[in-house]
């Protein structure tokens, strides 16, 4: 079983009464349409949140409401999140990657990507993913954690490559960003190491700023290349 997609009830309410509809009218197209047996009490259970629509329920869904399918999902977070929000089925995704569907189909349910950089660079481009999206929905957000805390306590030179091979992004751009997130947590112990007066008072509060800047390296990464 697949997981059910991120609805947005109050989207659905909101679009079918921008168009004049009752439940009842709405129960009725995915019926005429689509041939689903949907009733009008499904239709407010959804809009309450008390009930969710499948994959194929929404897309119908989408389709009586002159919508997209995206307008009806709350913010993606997974894959097939990411594919449903841009009405892409896994066979159509899978033809864009070079990849057959069965192996798109493995990725997708895992969450964990097993593609090379191109296919990487074409997922985002297909699902209109940015590169910190593509890194959350494919479960990596923690490995380029630890490839940063390396990075910006040691040398940053040494991590250039494996960051590059995990994130969709230039090669210079995440050369540049990890110079500057050395440089930026090297200064910050220095600085706060200078404003104490104490050598016990210096170490606890380096020890706090460089856990704090540590903690957030990962938004500070995005932030710094201006994702």
């Amino acid at each position: 079983m697949h997981p059910t997609p991120p609805f947005n009830a109050p989207a659905a309410r909101r679009l079918r009464e921008a168009l004049g509809m009752a439940p009842g009218h709405v129960a009725y197209g995915l019926g005429a349409q689509y041939g689903m047996r949907v009733t009008a009490e499904t239709v407010m259970a959804w809009e309450r949140g008390t009930a969710l629509p499948g994959e194929r329920e929404l897309m119908a869904l989408a389709g009586v409401l002159w919508c997209a399918p995206g307008d009806l999902l709350a913010a993606a977070s997974t894959l097939r999140e990411h594919r449903v929000a841009r009405d892409l089925t896994v066979d159509d995704l899978a033809r864009t990657l070079g990849m057959t569907a069965s192996a798109y189909q493995r990725i997708e349910e895992s969450g964990r990507w097993r593609g090379n950089e191109r296919q990487a660079v074409a997922l985002c481009d297909a699902l209109d993913m940015s590169a910190a999206q593509f890194l959350t929905a494919t479960g990596r957000n923690e490995e380029l954690a630890g490839l940063l805390t390396r990075a910006v306590t040691t040398r940053w030179q040494a991590y250039v490559r494996p960051v590059d091979k995990l994130v969709p992004l230039e090669r210079i751009l995440v050369q540049n960003v990890l110079e500057q997130l050395h440089v930026d947590y090297q200064a910050l112990m220095v600085s706060t190491l200078s404003w104490n007066t104490t050598g016990r008072d210096r170490a606890g509060t380096a020890g706090d700023e460089g856990r704090e800047f540590l903690d957030q390296v990962v938004e500070e990464f995005w932030r710094t290349a201006g994702i």
